[in-house]
């Protein structure tokens, strides 16, 4: 028996792999590489390199692994590039989500822990998100998310899905040194990429009525994130209640300027960010509130910033080596 891990080879995929394999709780992870690592993916885990478009090859997952859960982590997660390629992320999210959904009810299999996120809210009018903020979202990856939430609500309204989605805002760090974030649009790898390339990494803004004039975000380490994914899974298994949704926040958030000092610092590179205009429609400050994720999954933020830095540069580097 074994949960099945869609996207586990990817960054944050591949640490809830690990999470559960540390967890003593086996798994089998589906990934069309498109993003992913294979070599992210240890031993322990059976890898079957596929689609989840794909249903048919998902069936034989099913049947040939003893499948009795899903984590759901796969899916095209950039939200400016899916203003310009729409149809491509409802295919990949949206589509795939209800193929695999499809897959689940055929073979009896009803639970799973949905990776959603916090895009689902857009530009929030609050500066503590909780899970009863109105849902708002503004680009085609954040509807495609809050569209798989409602395929599962719907699946549970039709033939008892068991489900929970995890929400949250921007993940980074890493918990092993082997597993880094590549992704050309989060803001780690574009700070590293610029000190490595002799650049100053760029500050959008600095006049916010935040204390030190920049954007306050929320910023979670991705081991935590991992732990999460596992104790959702296990209370699913379990029969025990959870929530439809969850916040993974930190509850106060870090600005975009105590980032900048903590870069310097893990990095052992002193620079002055460049302070660049406001980009429209940035929000002064979105943090999401965590209490109902801690009162049921165990919730907390066991990292602190500068251990995100140091844990994401060191990742960082061994891929450079």
């Amino acid at each position: 028996m074994a949960w099945l891990v869609t996207g586990g080879a990817g960054y944050i995929g591949a640490h809830v792999v690990r999470a559960f394999s540390e967890a003593g709780i086996a798994t089998v992870v589906v990934d069309d590489l498109s993003s992913g690592v294979r070599s992210f993916v240890r031993d322990d885990a059976t890898f079957v390199r596929a689609s989840i478009l794909d249903g048919v090859r998902l069936e034989s997952v099913f049947e040939d692994h003893e499948i009795i859960g899903v984590v759901h982590l796969a899916g095209f997660k950039y939200a400016g590039v899916s203003v310009q390629r729409p149809l491509h992320t409802y295919q990949q999210n949206v589509t795939g989500t209800a193929t695999l959904l499809g897959v689940m009810a055929d073979k009896g299999v009803d639970r799973i822990v949905f990776s959603s996120s916090a895009a689902v809210y857009g530009t929030p009018d609050v500066d503590l998100v909780t899970e009863e903020t109105p849902t708002r979202p503004e680009s085609p990856y954040g509807e495609s998310k809050l569209i798989g939430e409602w395929l599962m609500r719907d699946q549970e309204r039709a033939i008892g899905l068991r489900h929970t989605s995890l929400r949250y805002f921007n993940v980074v760090g890493s918990g092993y040194p082997d597993i880094y974030d590549a992704s050309p649009h989060n803001l780690f790898p574009l700070v590293f990429d610029a000190l490595l390339d002799g650049r100053r990494p760029k500050v959008f803004g600095d006049d916010y009525a935040t204390p030190d004039g920049t954007c306050v975000r929320d910023y979670i380490h991705v081991a935590d994130l991992a732990a999460a994914h596992v104790e959702a899974a296990k209370r699913l298994e379990q029969g025990q209640p959870v929530e439809p949704v969850y916040n993974l926040g930190s509850g106060d958030g870090v600005s975009v300027q105590e980032i900048m000092t903590a870069m310097a610092k893990g990095t052992g590179i002193d620079f002055e960010p460049e302070v660049a205009p406001r980009r429209p429609g940035d929000p002064a400050r979105i943090v999401a509130d965590g209490e109902l994720a801690a009162r049921d999954l165990g919730w907390a933020m066991r990292h602190s910033l500068d251990d995100m830095v140091a844990s994401a540069w060191e990742a960082r580097r061994a891929a450079d080596a």
